[in-house]
């Protein structure tokens, strides 16, 4: 799933360069995009129960980024299981990588107790199965 916006102003440094911090936030932007693709977003994982609380965060920066270039965020399911998904992510500004990384998030209910999702929704399991991508593709 690929999602495009402009960065802003206030998401770069005295340097003009974005913040790292920031690609952080945008991994949000593509994994939130994704899941709606998919047919569902975090509101309705909320209203059912379903928590995905981030426990590992990866980012590797290749190159810089600066007000008003135009991003591209391509985000993939790389891996699951009963108890976690591993969402990927590659930054790009046009056919240039500025960064890639990753997110892995348990799942848990509202009280943020662990739970096996194949068992608590077998749907949402078996389409996070179904989306699995090995690879983000290099465009560069």
């Amino acid at each position: 799933m690929k999602t495009q916006f402009r960065v802003r102003y206030k998401e770069t440094d005295r340097m003009g360069i974005v913040y790292h911090s920031n690609y952080i936030v945008w991994f949000d932007v593509g994994r939130t995009e994704l899941l709606r693709s998919l047919g569902f977003d975090y509101r309705h994982l909320e209203e059912i129960g379903l928590m995905l609380p981030v426990v590992e965060v990866n980012v590797k920066y290749k190159s810089p980024s600066y007000y008003d270039d135009l991003i591209e965020i391509e985000a993939s399911i790389l891996e699951v299981s009963r108890v976690k998904v591993k969402f990927g992510y590659k930054v790009y500004r046009g056919g240039t990588l500025l960064a890639e990384g990753y997110t892995v998030h348990g799942f848990t209910d509202n009280n943020l107790k662990p739970i096996a999702l194949n068992k608590f929704n077998k749907e949402i399991y078996e389409l996070f199965l179904k989306n699995i991508v090995s690879n983000l593709e290099d465009k560069g």
